[in-house]
């Protein structure tokens, strides 16, 4: 369907509502959830909630076969999942919640829902000091994914986990196992630098292809450097739940390695404007945000209110909301996207009324749900339901 007829269809589901408001168009929701499922040639996909953060939503994809898990983001947010049903927890971030960690530690079914991960002998002293009681702690050991060129003297991908090589990451699986109260379940590694960066950059082809040599090295140095981890985890544990890997715009290559066992996805569910830009699948826009018009100040200029949600990272226009619907609005580039109001300049102004609603698209995925109560899910022309967002249910957990 075109973006002027999903326009239509927005503006008629939501004629009712007043904007500010957020929906979520489940057609195109569902249409991307079954093409990371086609991706992953089979393998299962582990969700991220943050960039989902909707409970709803969450139990909405992993009714679907193929689906199976949360990637979770704090400790406070993975004992909520648990205690609200959700069996399998991952926290794919360390932690320094004592509190949480002796609520964790006190409680049999939290600890055979939620495995956590760790990367430095100590956060498992920080949770020996904050245990509430004896169960056992699920460790997931994490994998540094970051590509090192010229000798190490360049280093591409995300700072995370400290362990790179296969040793280092054997070497803490013996340090958990020798520890009473911990077991090692599983190993993560996330490649950012390939699961999250665009390789086709609309009117940058220089640099796409300078990105798409990057991540086929990238690929293939990690590939090897994972399945020898992978082998040296297993010498000391055998008995591996799962080999987390990948993201949304790494599924089919990181699918392809025997040694993975799980995919990690979540923003490909939503697909924010920021998953535009890959050669290798083309998501649909499902989740939006709609500002009304409040102000005419001129020809070729309208004003809606609000509208200033800037994503997460880098500072840069890469990490502004998208005005998507209508067609042709762009931002006043000295102003931008303000925190109570937004000009929006161009030719389909003229054609807004005041209270009309504008659409927008944001950069990342589920930090939207961190400015919205509620989304309304968009069926065709109709809202059929809404659900609250984390944020709804009174849960801001960062």
């Amino acid at each position: 369907m075109s973006a002027p007829a999903d326009r239509v269809r927005y503006d008629r589901a939501t004629a009712h509502l007043d904007a500010p408001l957020a929906i979520v168009d489940l057609a195109a929701f569902d249409a991307n959830a079954e093409d990371l499922l086609r991706r992953a040639g089979g393998k299962p996909v582990r969700v991220a909630s943050k960039s989902v953060r909707c409970r709803a939503l969450l139990e909405r994809v992993l009714a679907r076969d193929g689906f199976t898990g949360v990637l979770s983001f704090t400790l406070e947010e993975s004992l909520w999942l648990a205690r609200c049903g959700f069996d399998d927890v991952l926290l794919a971030y360390p932690s320094a919640d004592r509190e949480r960690f002796g609520e964790l530690t006190g409680d049999a079914e939290l600890a055979a829902a939620v495995s956590v991960v760790v990367d430095d002998p100590g956060q498992l002293d920080l949770i020996d000091a904050a245990r509430g009681g004896g169960e056992t702690v699920r460790v997931c050991l994490e994998l540094d994914t970051s590509l090192h060129l010229l000798g190490g003297r360049v280093r591409v991908g995300a700072r995370r986990s400290p362990l790179r090589t296969p040793a280092q990451l054997a070497a803490l699986a013996r340090a958990v196992e020798r520890r009473p109260g911990f077991r090692v379940v599983g190993i993560m590694a996330y490649e950012g630098h390939v699961a999250g960066v665009g390789d086709a950059v609309a009117g940058r082809p220089v640099r796409s292809r300078a990105i798409r040599l990057m991540q086929s090295a990238a690929r293939r140095e990690l590939a090897e450097r994972r399945a020898a981890a992978v082998r040296a985890v297993r010498a000391v544990v055998p008995e591996l739940a799962y080999v987390n890997g990948g993201g949304t715009g790494s599924v089919q290559h990181t699918a392809a390695e025997a040694a993975v066992t799980e995919i990690a996805a979540g923003s490909g569910l939503f697909q924010p404007r920021l998953f535009d830009h890959y050669s290798g699948f083309r998501g649909r826009p499902a989740a939006l945000f709609a500002q009304p018009v409040a102000r005419r100040p001129g020809a070729g200029v309208v004003t809606v209110l609000g509208g200033g949600y800037p994503a997460s990272g880098a500072a840069g226009r890469d990490r502004l909301p998208q005005p998507y619907l209508p067609e042709g609005l762009r931002y006043d580039p000295r102003e931008g996207a303000g925190e109570v109001q937004t000009p929006l300049l161009g030719s389909a102004a003229d054609d807004l009324l005041i209270g009309d609603k504008v659409w927008f698209r944001h950069a990342k995925a589920g930090e939207l749900c961190e400015r919205f109560d509620v989304l309304r899910l968009v069926a065709g022309d109709r809202v059929v339901a809404e659900v609250p967002t984390y944020r709804g249910e009174g849960r801001t957990f960062l």
